[in-house]
């Protein structure tokens, strides 16, 4: 009676032995919309920036509507996430 007990319990380990190993991974989550670039963009537009420009005189302007007619860097409210290391010893 042991060894028929014996026998069955090995089945059943075997199987779900098997049944582990040749079971298909998950599938990979689908990106966020906020994820990827074009998604970063939209939200970046959605959001109210800072634009950086230069008037004639070479006087640097920081203002929330871009200029006209001049070229200008758009600028985000966000600082970027993580730590940011300078080097430099203040003295």
């Amino acid at each position: 009676m042991r060894l028929a007990w014996a026998i069955l319990g090995g089945l059943a380990l075997g199987g779900g032995a098997a049944w582990w190993l040749a079971r298909q991974d998950a599938p990979a989550p689908v990106p966020d919309a906020h994820a990827t670039r074009e998604g970063r963009i939209q939200v970046e537009d959605r959001q109210p920036g800072l634009y950086r420009w230069r008037d004639e005189d070479g006087i640097l302007h920081i203002t929330e509507t871009p200029p006209r007619g001049r070229p200008y860097e758009r600028l985000s409210r966000e600082g970027q996430a993580g730590i940011q290391v300078q080097g430099q010893r203040a003295e």
